[in-house]
């Protein structure tokens, strides 16, 4: 059995009244399916790109690694072009971390977002949704459940994530730093 709590606005107190909610035959939400957060959210974790962030610690840092690899290979040539690495390889090998970390970070911002964006969905409590397009847009009251449930959803699974990824990003933004700091220090013959 549920139970949902409501204020009593007639009592100065402010107490909270239990109130029985009408699962039988709940507020109707004229929100199209695919643009209720919850979905949203269920769509963004099946993905094949924003699930990365709830794997294990140990295939988080593979995808990460993997990642890292494939910008080395288009970050390579460039930093080849720019610097010989015959001549000069330090500034080749900054080079291609440079690149690669650049490309490692737009991804990790980007899965951020995504996930940034659903979270702020669940735990608003109004929705914007479309009609029928980009003209007719509409705001919709969440119903205490809904509203309950898609807070639950944000506090327990969503918020641990954008942490992580929010440490990852900032990890990230430091060495990057670090390097393009060394960068200034490397004298310009090596």
């Amino acid at each position: 059995m549920v139970t949902i709590f409501q204020l009593d606005s007639l009592n100065p107190l402010l107490k909270l009244q239990p109130v029985e909610p009408n699962l039988t035959n709940p507020p109707l939400c004229p929100v199209p399916t695919d643009q209720q957060p919850l979905m949203e959210y269920q769509n963004l974790r099946e993905s094949w790109f924003f699930d990365w962030g709830f794997r294990p610690l140990k295939s988080y840092f593979i995808r990460m690694i993997g990642v890292c690899c494939l910008g080395c290979t288009i970050s390579a040539p460039v930093a080849a072009a720019s610097f010989s690495p015959g001549k000069h390889p330090i500034h080749f090998l900054f080079a291609t971390v440079a690149g690669f970390g650049i490309i490692t970070l737009l991804l990790w911002i980007r899965l951020y977002l995504g996930w940034r964006y659903v979270g702020n969905r669940l735990n608003q409590e109004t929705i914007f949704y479309e009609e029928s397009g980009w003209y007719d847009g509409q705001n919709w009251q969440k119903s205490p459940l809904m509203l309950s449930q898609d807070r639950l959803v944000f506090q327990y699974q969503v918020q641990p994530l954008l942490h992580r990824l929010h440490l990852t990003i900032g990890v990230m933004v430091l060495v990057m730093s670090l390097g393009y700091g060394l960068w200034f220090v490397i004298p310009k013959n090596l």
